[in-house]
């Protein structure tokens, strides 16, 4: 049963319950102070493919794929999937998950994607609607840069205040079950626009919210 309150917020009396999750990122991530707690590294921007998009695309099948196993769960056990990603139509989701066959229902929400999918997924096993759904979100660097700004081809110099998006893939899987990370409830947050128009300085459009986020 899911309760409301206030405007925004909703509590899960079951909290679905997260008992499979994974991720899969770049060498540049993997280097970092976080690399032991990801599940794959890939070798180069390309992941073996022809593009960064399609390479992106790929990181987003191994990480549901990985998450999945990790959580006992088949394929054909996973009613739907909320993904998304940060590309047009969605194609990094779309095309890295239309071979699993699993019913999709693509997402976006730039920064706060895996947060939105998580909702949505949490509503559907509560309910009933799901016995068990999947999440996923993935960004690659050379993908997003030759969405927003500029293509890595054209070897244009960054900004002091350029933003260097990830290149990495996530899943999750929830069920009702007693595993011990689970989503309790969940608050949709409000359009705020704070005239923020340069492209490579997003920070300064986030950095805000995580301030009011965390005071």
């Amino acid at each position: 049963m899911i309760q409301k309150i206030g405007r925004a917020t909703l509590v899960f009396e079951n909290k679905p319950s997260v008992t499979g999750y994974a991720s899969v990122v770049g060498k540049k991530e993997f280097d970092g102070p976080l690399g032991q707690g990801f599940d794959r590294c890939i070798p180069d921007s390309y992941f073996g493919c022809d593009t960064y998009e399609a390479a992106e695309a790929k990181m987003q099948f191994n990480a549901l794929s990985i998450a999945a196993s990790k959580g006992g769960v088949s394929i054909d056990d996973i009613d739907c999937v909320f993904a998304g990603d940060l590309l047009n139509q969605c194609i990094g989701s779309s095309f890295g998950l239309k071979n699993l066959g699993i019913p999709y229902l693509g997402q976006y929400a730039a920064c706060s994607t895996m947060a939105q999918n998580l909702l949505a997924a949490a509503v559907f096993v509560e309910s009933g609607a799901a016995r068990t759904a999947a999440c996923a979100t993935s960004s690659h660097f050379c993908s997003a840069e030759r969405q927003y700004r500029f293509p890595m081809e054209y070897g244009s110099v960054r900004t002091p205040t350029a933003q260097w998006t990830v290149t990495g893939a996530g899943s999750c899987i929830l069920t009702r079950s007693d595993a011990p990370i689970r989503v309790a409830a969940a608050t949709v947050g409000k359009i705020t626009d704070l005239q923020i128009t340069d492209p490579n300085n997003m920070g300064a459009a986030m950095a805000p919210a995580m301030c009011i986020m965390e005071p």
